[in-house]
């Protein structure tokens, strides 16, 4: 299949993930966070691994356990408090620092080169994210800034990670594996998470079943999918759609305001995924996009 398939595919992770601040707030208002993070990984997890009917072993195990905390625990936990701390267009900003993140971590564990158009794209994708969802009221909190950072960092070393550390199995397989083993670190929090089960309705069960499968299972496969085939830093700049497409849906099913701004902000976003793109296409300056035979790997 062709790159330019690859990196559609792969976009489509991120455009769904846009959703996940809707259904959360309209469907889940009553649930904790800490709550939703663990019934959103382990009951895909297991229905995942019920399907692909194999488990890791030997080293992958501990390595799944560490994939699953910084894609699912850390990260999950580290969002929501940084949620909780800032204003919803500050942590985006805290979010988009993940592309900066993955270039230097790539380039230490992957010997990835780093390319300084790579650089002016996500700056650009930063300042387009925040025009996207910085209002003038938006403040700062120490704590908060923290939490949102090192989220951004947790993921940003897993998404590293899950292409150094590459097992021998499907793209369905090992995203069973992580949210497996995420879901399973989760529960402690889950247990002493302030939720009021007694108020769980039939509306929190779809919500949680759309964030599950279709917004953890499905979207991840797609995600270690492309991983596997793309660059880490290609796949990690098509994180700026997320928050472009949270503006739009709230724009379209919240009838929620687009201002000129914010439609300046998700040009310069979608300026900054081609460019990015461009920057890392193959065989520019030394940049390759698999070294890596894509057999064995069944997506």
């Amino acid at each position: 299949m062709s790159r330019t398939f690859d990196l559609a595919l792969t976009a489509v992770a991120p455009v769904i993930w846009g959703s996940s601040y809707i259904v959360t707030t309209q469907l889940l208002p009553n649930l904790d966070p800490l709550t939703i993070s663990f019934l959103r990984a382990l009951p895909a997890g297991l229905l995942l691994l019920c399907l692909v009917r194999q488990l890791p072993r030997g080293r992958w195990i501990p390595r799944m356990f560490a994939l699953g905390a910084l894609n699912f625990s850390i990260f999950w936990s580290l969002l929501f408090f940084a949620a909780y701390r800032l204003p919803g267009g500050v942590a985006a900003i805290m979010g988009a620092l993940q592309p900066l993140v993955v270039i230097f971590a790539a380039r230490a564990l992957l010997g990835s080169p780093i390319r300084k158009l790579s650089l002016v794209a996500i700056a650009a994708g930063g300042v387009g994210v925040a025009l996207l969802v910085l209002t003038p009221a938006a403040g700062l909190d120490a704590l908060g800034v923290i939490a949102g950072i090192a989220g951004s960092a947790s993921m940003a070393l897993g998404t590293v990670l899950s292409r150094k550390w590459q097992p021998p199995v499907s793209a369905l397989t090992f995203t069973a594996w992580q949210l497996t083993a995420g879901g399973v670190l989760l529960l402690p929090f889950a247990l002493v998470a302030p939720t009021q089960w007694a108020t769980m309705s039939g509306t929190n069960i779809l919500g949680l079943l759309y964030l599950g499968l279709i917004g953890a299972g499905l979207t991840y496969v797609i995600w270690l999918r492309g991983i596997r085939l793309l660059q880490p830093s290609a796949v990690s700049v098509l994180g700026f759609l997320s928050p472009m497409s949270a503006a739009l849906l709230g724009w379209l099913v919240l009838n929620e305001t687009l201002t000129l701004p914010q439609a300046f902000g998700m040009a310069l976003v979608l300026g900054s995924v081609f460019l990015g793109q461009y920057a890392l296409r193959p065989g520019r300056g030394g940049v390759t996009g698999d070294p890596q035979p894509r057999s064995g790997w069944a997506g």
